[in-house]
C-alpha cells in the first residue's frame, strides 16, 4: 500500500541533488546530477522509476528507454532513470547486464528514499519504488504521472506519445498519434 499521496498534476517537481551512473567507464561511473542542472536546461524532463536492479522487468524496460533515447531527445527532454538502489548496485548492474552496458542517460541513486518519498512513490513494504513515470516541463510543473504494479511494464511508446500529445499545447483527441490534427475547440 502506499503511504504518501503521489505527487500529482500541476505540482512543481522536487529540487534533487543525487549521485548518477553516466558510464562503465573506469573513473568516470559518477555524476552529481541535480534538478537544477535540468531546470536550467530549459528541457522537459522524463523521469522513470523502476523498483529493484538485478531484477526482470526492469532491465526490459530501461533497455526499451534506452532504444527510444534519440527519441526523447528530438523532443527537447532529459530523460532519467531512478531507483532506490546505490549508484555502486548500477554500476554494477550495468557491467553485469548486456542490454545496460550502453545506456545513454543517467541512473539516479536515490539510496535515502527522499526523492521516491517526496514523489510518493515508495511502496510501503518493500520500501522499493514504484514503476512510475512523470513527465515535466520546462518550467518543471509535472504535466503527467503514470504508476505501475511492481510486476507488470510499462510501454514506452505510449510515454513518447503523451510527451507530443503535452508539447503541441493543443487538445489531442484519444489515441492521438504525433503528425495528426489536433482538436479545435
Amino acid at each position: 500500500m502506499m503511504s504518501n499521496k503521489v505527487l500529482s498534476l500541476g505540482a512543481s517537481f522536487p529540487e534533487f541533488n543525487k549521485k548518477a551512473v553516466v558510464s562503465i567507464e573506469k573513473g568516470k561511473e559518477f555524476y552529481d546530477l541535480s534538478y537544477e542542472e535540468i531546470k536550467n536546461s530549459g528541457k522537459w524532463m522524463v523521469m522513470f522509476w523502476w523498483p529493484k536492479d538485478f531484477t526482470f522487468v526492469c532491465p526490459t524496460e530501461i533497455a526499451e528507454f534506452n532504444k527510444h533515447y534519440p527519441d526523447f531527445a528530438d523532443r527537447d527532454a532529459v530523460l532519467v532513470g531512478a531507483s532506490t538502489d546505490s549508484e555502486f548496485v548500477h554500476v554494477a548492474w550495468r557491467r553485469d547486464h548486456e542490454d545496460l552496458r550502453g545506456l545513454q542517460f543517467p541512473m539516479l541513486a536515490d539510496t535515502s528514499k527522499s526523492l521516491a518519498t517526496e514523489l510518493g512513490i515508495l511502496e510501503s513494504e518493500e520500501k522499493v519504488a514504484y514503476r512510475a513515470t512523470f513527465i515535466v516541463d520546462p518550467q518543471g510543473i509535472v504535466r503527467w504521472v503514470s504508476m505501475y504494479d511492481l510486476n507488470v511494464g510499462r510501454n514506452v511508446k505510449e510515454v513518447l506519445r503523451v510527451l507530443d500529445a503535452l508539447q503541441t499545447d493543443e487538445l489531442c483527441p484519444c489515441n492521438w498519434q504525433k503528425g495528426e490534427a489536433t482538436l479545435n475547440a
